[in-house]
């Protein structure tokens, strides 16, 4: 699971510059991008998905119809262990990318196996087709003879929820193909531009990670400063950065449109295996409580600044009487583990892994990825997480969520390559939750109610951030993708749009000043994975109802939890909350998750 983060940081451009951060050792994946191993196993990938191809295209079918004698399973088995290599191989390019999207060698490594890997791909895509070709009674006998096949009942049945959509073989192999010179090539100009992009503030030339930490720093005059630096680099590339929008969605318009989707979220709402109403309930919740959440918060924030009304670059600043000081990466792990543990021994028990054997990838520096992620990598290996870690409490937070998805994929691991997935409106729970069970201690913990008051404004930002904003841009979402269904947009257009759907969530203590039109072209899940942003506020809504339980269960809870983790992508939404006495299907659901952040603002207006 990739997710985006701004981390804060202090000082114009100045690192974080407490002990040595770790840096990620990806040997257990390869040793080296020019490791024999790695050229081997690219070779290999290619040999065996063709071999595999030759051996059970044209034959699912016969299979199906031989009862126990069939050998569906062991075709399925074999499938996944391509897979799981296909996995290792990219994994390893990707994470090698992030590490430093500048380095020429590393990005001809993952163009290189992109493209290999899409082509050894190409030889795998009869399988899914023919599998859901097999009628429905002879898969479901197949299923009941076969134990080998039974095991992978959860994925079979999975996939053929695809099948209303799926087409003939040789077009979804030409999609396949395409996608190298079609999607993925845009989605890589846009890493690429915005990784070379530099913000002039005060003299110094900085990176986009930097930048938008300044936008939460202290100093008033410095947020503004790198407000406008951002808007003058947007404005200046916002030319490249509108083509890719246009291009994508309507690239994305054809391939929905062949394949039979009527609305544009609908492959998004498929994919994460989640009813399109359960998510329109949700962004309906979330948008009428824009008043009673951003709107108040704001505007009582507004005060705590001394402004009648705050610019769009105050929006993340500091409380005036906030603790200043940075957090060293020892007291960070040692808070989050400590949280971990309080909940579960065995929860902080894996976090620990991550720390001892290098997994995680803290520094922020010239050319790595900006934000953060925990990628699952695969199952016979471990996830890594990507950070740029800058030493503020925000950061302790992002260490958290990160090793809480960290946690899950690692428990999820043992459903091997084809199940052990987890639809994304389910991926940010335990990260969620992770951040909850440390934010909790913290607050226990602080007793000055100065201290307490910093601590509650900043979880309910990172909360509006997570559900209020996220529910906003899947809104943009949907009104630029509706639009460029009738022709392109200009950029101009699309500033209009973006301004739109912020005065509405964010309210009117908030002025939307001059250049912030363009601050929609810089968040990358627009580019890579379109209408994603809804699974945040599914998740901290979620989590919110999930902690509530929590806190009122007896003994049993945890066992529960580890258990809905390690079902990675075996069971629906439903099955995996009603253990919990939660059903996401209830209108009530969310109003319960929302309740949650609104009474955090009860109390902060208390201390006010």
């Amino acid at each position: 699971m990739f997710d985006t983060f701004s981390a804060p940081q202090s000082g114009t451009g100045t690192l974080f510059s407490g002990a040595a951060l770790p840096e990620w050792n990806l040997a257990d994946l390869y040793p080296s991008i020019d490791a024999p191993e790695l050229k081997d196993d690219m070779a290999r990938a290619e040999r065996e998905a063709t071999a595999f191809e030759k051996r059970w295209k044209g034959a699912l079918v016969v299979e199906a119809g031989k009862g126990e004698a069939g050998r569906l399973g062991q075709a399925v088995k074999e499938f996944e262990a391509i897979e799981e290599l296909i996995g290792r191989i990219a994994s390893f390019a990707g994470l090698a990318y992030a590490g430093d999207t500048s380095d020429p060698l590393r990005a001809k490594l993952h163009g290189d196996v992109s493209e290999k890997m899409t082509d050894a791909n190409a030889h795998l895509l009869f399988f899914g087709l023919e599998l859901n070709a097999i009628d429905d009674e002879l898969i479901e006998a197949a299923l009941a003879a076969d134990p080998l096949l039974a095991h992978y009942r959860p994925w079979v049945l999975d996939l053929r929820m695809d099948k209303p959509f799926q087409l003939e073989e040789r077009i979804e192999q030409l999609f396949h193909e395409k996608s190298i010179t079609g999607r993925g090539a845009w989605n890589r100009l846009f890493d690429e531009t915005m990784t070379d992009l530099r913000f002039n503030v005060d003299g110094e030339k900085l990176s986009l990670e930097p930048t938008l930490n300044l936008l939460q720093d202290s100093d008033g005059s410095l947020r503004r400063k790198a407000s406008e630096a951002l808007a003058e680099i947007f404005k200046a590339n916002l030319r490249t950065f509108t083509l890719i929008t246009n291009t994508l969605a309507k690239d994305k318009e054809i391939s929905d449109r062949w394949r039979g989707f009527t609305d544009m979220a609908q492959s998004r709402h498929l994919a994460n295996r989640v009813e399109p109403e359960v998510v329109d309930a949700l962004a309906s919740a979330v948008r009428d409580a824009y008043p009673r959440l951003s709107h108040r918060y704001y505007a009582m924030k507004a005060k705590w600044l001394g402004m009648d009304q705050m610019n769009h670059w105050d929006r993340n600043a500091p409380l005036p009487d906030s603790p200043r000081a940075l957090i060293g990466w020892d007291e960070a792990k040692n808070t989050v583990l400590g949280a971990y543990h309080r909940f579960a021994p065995e929860m902080a028990e894996i976090a620990r892994r991550f720390f001892d054997k290098r997994w995680i990838d803290a520094p922020s520096r010239p050319g790595k990825a900006p934000g953060a992620f925990s990628h699952p990598a695969v199952p016979s290996v471990h996830p890594y997480v990507l950070l740029n870690y800058m030493g503020r409490p925000r950061d302790v937070m992002i260490l958290a969520h990160e090793l809480g998805h960290g946690v899950h994929q690692v428990l999820a691991g043992h459903q091997g390559a084809l199940m052990a997935q987890t639809p994304l409106t389910l991926a940010e729970t335990a990260s969620v939750f992770g951040e909850m069970l440390t934010f909790r201690m913290l607050l226990e913990k602080t007793t000055e109610r100065r201290e307490r008051k910093a601590m509650l404004a900043q979880k309910v930002e990172d909360m509006i951030n997570t559900v209020v904003r996220q529910i906003a841009f899947y809104e943009f979402e949907r009104k630029v993708h509706g639009e460029r269904a009738k022709g392109e947009l200009t950029s101009d257009r699309i500033g209009e749009l973006w301004l739109e759907v912020q005065r509405e969530s964010l309210g009117p203590a908030i002025a939307l000043r001059e250049g912030y039109e363009s601050f929609w072209c810089y968040i990358p899940h627009f580019i890579h994975s379109p209408f994603y942003v809804y699974a945040y506020a599914f998740g901290d809504c979620l989590v919110n109802s999930l902690y509530a339980v929590y806190e009122n269960a007896e003994a049993g809870f945890q066992e529960k939890y580890f258990a809905m983790l390690s079902a990675g992508g075996t069971k629906h939404h439903s099955e995996l909350l009603a253990p919990f006495g939660l059903d996401a299907s209830d209108p009530g659901f969310w109003q319960k998750g929302l309740g949650v952040i609104e009474r955090l603002i009860d109390e902060l207006e208390a201390l006010d």
